[in-house]
């Protein structure tokens, strides 16, 4: 398939899978094809033990700007099992996401909305221009977000979370830092650069440490403190055991 007409574009740039939503002339618009390949990209960078991060990015003017005005058409036309799967096709990305072994981090220029804000807010973390605007507007043609609101509820609080749901207002980048849903706000003049810098970070980093991490801090969700700990205690132990660790150990004490 001719790279234009590819739904997802895959790049490794070193250790850098780069994931680049590729329907520019739909504002990158959610539908099933997408859909489809951006889990295969994910699939595909977790299976490469080369790679150390993944990146999230869209082409053109916006990240993502929602379901598509045929993914739209198919909700309002579909059944109760047409729609249970089509739901469940999208919830499979937000959970698959944290299955993927590295950090999945979005880059977000333009918009990021309705679906697109989902897939943004599902990912480890959240570069964003400082002219990006992040929304849930669903709520306005009486729709709701609701596998996102699971994310959404662990990255703000209850009070934001209700907020931003129900009104469906669009707030800018340096707000969306401020409630904890955006990481890092870059310059809009030097956004893919201060991007890539970031992101090339994870490259120097222990792979194996920065998985088990990753899987930990997801695995507390819902545990009880105690719970938690013993869980800490498990990781602990495997970390202490993987080559990475006994290579940084051994470099360490020669350096003493």
């Amino acid at each position: 398939m001719p790279e234009n007409d590819q739904p997802v574009l895959y790049q490794l740039a070193g250790s850098i899978a780069r994931l680049t939503l590729n329907r520019p002339d739909k504002r990158n618009a959610l539908n099933e094809s997408l859909i489809a390949a951006v889990k295969d990209a994910l699939l595909r960078a977790d299976n490469d033990d080369a790679v150390h991060a993944v990146l999230i990015t869209g082409a053109g003017s916006d990240f993502c700007s929602g379901a598509d005005l045929s993914a739209l058409q198919k909700i309002a036309d579909g059944s109760v099992a047409d729609n249970a799967e089509d739901a469940r096709s999208l919830m499979e990305i937000f959970a698959l996401i944290r299955e993927v072994r590295v950090p999945v981090v979005a880059a977000v220029h333009g918009r990021a909305l309705a679906g697109g804000c989902g897939l943004a807010t599902a990912c480890d973390i959240v570069l964003a221009s400082h002219s990006a605007r992040f929304g849930y507007p669903e709520v306005k043609i009486g729709f709701v977000p609701a596998m996102v609101a699971a994310i959404l509820r662990r990255n703000v609080s209850e009070k934001r979370a209700f907020e931003l749901l129900t009104l469906g207002q669009e707030i800018g980048a340096p707000e969306a830092m401020g409630i904890g849903l955006v990481n890092r706000v870059f310059p809009d003049e030097s956004f893919e650069t201060d991007t890539a810098d970031y992101v090339n970070g994870f490259q120097k980093m222990s792979r194996s440490a920065i998985a088990l991490t990753k899987k930990l801090l997801y695995q507390m969700d819902g545990l009880a403190f105690r719970d938690a700990l013993e869980t800490g205690v498990d990781v602990n132990v495997i970390a202490r055991l993987t080559a990475d660790c006994q290579k940084g150990i051994a470099r360490f004490l020669k350096r003493v």
